[in-house]
């Protein structure tokens, strides 16, 4: 039995309780009368809330909420897009370090057109056989050449679209596994310089980090980029697969002091890109650009490009046969044209420009037609996150692969779509610094490493499986696509051109009579709208 005293107490707790209860309730009911008044009378925006008041406003919660179901409860392990739940699983597992076996078969649909089948040897390479994959060299007439360590490397993603602490650990990471970081298009800002990683200066439309005070592009800005070590090569970039013809917007609000030294731009101002080098109409024009900052920097230079028409890579590629190969750019990144990291407007996300699966061989045999093939490194990017798509890309005639997406999951991206919202759960593209509390860079940089290792590590493993010492020797025919009821092998869908040959032949008119490859995904093409 309570004593008196007690029995007082918990009766006026339970009293107080009761008042706040029903005041919640009251408070509550009028908040709901007053948003059903609103809905009803007031606003004239949303016919559903109009018509249905109150009630109406779930639709936009559980519309909200449908991501997130989707992902979690829903789809299946291999129907999800832009990334399906197994891959992310594996960059995952990877990036912890973890067993990546999977048991009891597997759950990919087998026929589904555009899936690459890589051709087992016999008599696959034995472990003593095993060749290590040599360094590359970009740049050959450069001052400084640049000897690329790894052939999988982290794509341009820029200092303020990512947030302080997910730069940080990237910029660890690579050091640790002996890759480079490429800036992106916003500069270089301390924090990719402060892991110690091999760097890639990127020069978007707006010149952010190179420009002078009108926005043109500074020699003294470039010597004083390159005087840093780090910084290996500079990227010139024509475009990017999430937005291919488009500047990029960056919002006033994000033009922080920091990121407005780092950039050379006005504070708490927007800065919009052009949506090309306003000084580059043409190839002879981008030469002379990428001759200008070779030559004020003193290190290898290349472009990025999503490859859309062609006829101005050929154009480009007999200039430079008549300027001599010290004129041509030192490497080309081809990036394919379903999207990025940038945030986009849906119809050039979509619609606009190659995907990398008719995009790199095209380019592949573009330039070893016109003899090129010993002085233009080819770079893939674009979705290239798993080790299956690594070597397809290398067997197709990429030279090196970047990621930004695969090295972004690494860092404990969940795929919130959130990216341009501010609100990244986890602390990758967001500038709030509650939620950038919990990327960890020492931990993140760690992670970083372990899923650039045991990607090339995997890498290797298909090499070895098809009986090449090492994945550089993978060519078209070790792989097969799925068409139709069967498989063709990528060398028939695309032939492999003799060096030279279109310099001997003339323009390549044969390049429209080629079969076009689906894309190399796990889920089908979907059919004409």
């Amino acid at each position: 039995m309570l004593s008196p005293e007690l029995q007082g107490i918990v009766e006026s707790l339970a009293s107080l309780a009761m008042l706040l209860f029903f005041a919640t309730l009251l408070i509550l009911t009028l908040v709901a009368v007053g948003m059903w008044l609103q809905d009803r009378f007031f606003q004239t925006q949303h016919t559903l809330r109009r018509n249905y008041p109150l009630i109406g406003r779930f639709r936009y919660v559980l519309e909200h909420l449908g991501e997130f179901f989707r992902q979690y409860f829903f789809a299946m392990d291999r129907e999800e897009l832009p990334f399906n739940r197994a891959q992310r699983a594996w960059v995952y597992r990877a990036a912890k370090n973890l067993s990546t076996m999977v048991p009891f078969g597997s759950t990919k649909h087998i026929l589904v057109p555009g899936r690459v089948v890589f051709l087992n040897a016999p008599y696959p390479t034995l472990d003593k056989d095993v060749a290590e994959t040599l360094p590359l060299m970009i740049g050959p007439y450069c001052d400084k050449p640049y000897v690329a360590r790894s052939l999988h490397n982290i794509s341009g993603m820029s200092f303020g679209a990512l947030s302080k602490p997910a730069v940080r650990a990237l910029s660890r990471g690579a050091s640790q596994a002996g890759c480079w970081l490429n800036t992106g298009e916003g500069g270089l800002s301390p924090w990719h310089l402060e892991g110690g990683a091999d760097l890639v200066f990127q020069i978007g439309t707006a010149r952010y980090g190179v420009r002078d005070a009108d926005g043109e592009l500074s020699d003294q800005r470039l010597r004083e980029i390159a005087g840093h070590q780090q910084v290996k090569m500079f990227e010139i970039k024509l475009s990017q697969g999430a937005k291919p013809g488009k500047g990029g917007i960056l919002p006033g609000p994000k033009v922080t002091p920091e990121i407005a030294a780092i950039r050379g731009i006005p504070v708490g101002q927007a800065s919009i890109s052009p949506n090309r080098h306003p000084d580059v109409a043409n190839g002879e024009q981008l030469l002379d650009l990428i001759e200008r900052v070779r030559r004020v920097t003193g290190k290898p230079v290349g472009i990025k490009t999503v490859v859309g028409t062609w006829d101005w890579l050929e154009d480009l590629f007999l200039m430079i046969g008549q300027r001599g190969p010290q004129s041509a750019p030192d490497f080309i990144t081809v990036d394919s044209g379903d999207g990025g990291t940038g945030a986009a407007p849906m119809a050039l996300m979509d619609d606009v420009g190659l995907h990398l699966a008719e995009a790199l061989p095209l380019l592949v045999d573009l330039r070893d037609g016109y003899g090129l093939h010993d002085r233009i490194r080819i770079i893939a990017s674009g979705k290239l996150i798993t080790p299956n798509m690594v070597a397809w890309a290398i067997a197709l005639g990429a030279d090196i692969c970047t990621s930004a997406r695969g090295y972004m999951f690494a860092l404990g991206c969940i795929q919130a779509m959130q990216c341009h919202r501010n609100t990244c759960p986890t602390g990758v593209t967001t500038h709030d610094p509650a939620l950038q509390r919990g990327l960890v860079p020492a931990d993140k940089a760690q992670r970083v490493a372990h899923y650039h290792n045991n990607l090339v590590k995997e890498v290797e493993v298909i090499a070895h499986a098809c009986g090449v010492s090492e994945p550089r020797q993978l060519r078209r025919h070790h792989a097969r696509v799925v068409m139709g009821a069967g498989t063709v092998a990528l060398d028939q869908v695309w032939p492999n051109v003799p060096s030279g040959h279109y310099l001997a032949h003339g323009r390549r008119a044969e390049l429209e009579k080629r079969h076009r490859i689906p894309l190399v995904e796990e889920a089908a093409l979907p059919p004409p709208e």
